[in-house]
């Protein structure tokens, strides 16, 4: 059974940064794409970012393109990262990780990024408050 546990989140002022962890377990062979999503009170759950576990291939949503960035532990390959900079209070969300599995090698496209309902396993989400 795949785990995935987020750790991180905290309260930050604008401007300020913050790396949120994703440690997963219990993955079973094929490709996976991780992706980091955040959900804010009354809004819908948003994508923000996700990383291919077949070639490390990123996509990042235009509202976070440059402050932003996904990455994978180069050692063990099982904790991904979400590196965020010139954090604003509209970031302010519980962000998820989640992980879709794939039979195929996964190459991520701006056009071609695994929709929501592709997502089998979400972690329990971390709570991230950009405030003054």
């Amino acid at each position: 059974q795949v785990q995935l546990v987020e750790s991180g989140g905290g309260l930050v002022q604008p401007g300020g940064s913050l790396r949120l962890s994703c440690a997963a377990s219990g993955f079973m062979g094929g490709h996976y794409v991780i992706g980091w999503f955040r959900q804010a009170p009354g809004k819908e759950r948003e994508g923000v970012s996700c990383i291919s576990s077949s070639d490390d291939s990123t996509y990042n949503a235009d509202s976070v393109k440059g402050r932003f960035t996904i990455s994978r532990d180069n050692a063990a390959k099982n904790t991904v990262y979400l590196q965020m900079n010139s954090l604003k209070p509209e970031d302010t969300a519980v962000y998820f990780c989640a992980a879709a599995h794939f039979l195929d090698p996964v190459h991520l496209e701006p056009l071609d990024t695994p929709k929501l309902w592709q997502y089998d396993y979400w972690g329990q989400g971390t709570q991230v408050t950009v405030s003054s």
